[in-house]
């Protein structure tokens, strides 16, 4: 079920849940949104997406290796 574009806990929630973030995570943004403390999420959205970020970086590393990999044997075995 989508939040009302009113609800800004309910947005927030989702947004977090899409982004993937841990449940610790996302219960320590609601808790910051339910104290006003909205800059204090600054940082810990930050960091997750740096780790997406890491993730990314670390999938294209092993496509290149795989695409290496094909290269090679395409050169090898044509």
């Amino acid at each position: 079920m989508m939040a009302e574009a009113s609800d800004i806990y309910g947005i927030l929630y989702q947004n977090l849940t899409d982004a993937g973030c841990s449940e610790k995570r996302i219960a320590d943004c609601m808790e910051y949104a339910k104290k006003g403390e909205w800059k204090n999420l600054l940082p810990v959205l930050a960091q997750h997406k740096n780790s997406l970020l890491e993730q990314i970086h670390t999938s294209e590393k092993q496509i290149d290796c795989l695409d290496f990999l094909i290269y090679r044997l395409n050169k090898e075995l044509i």
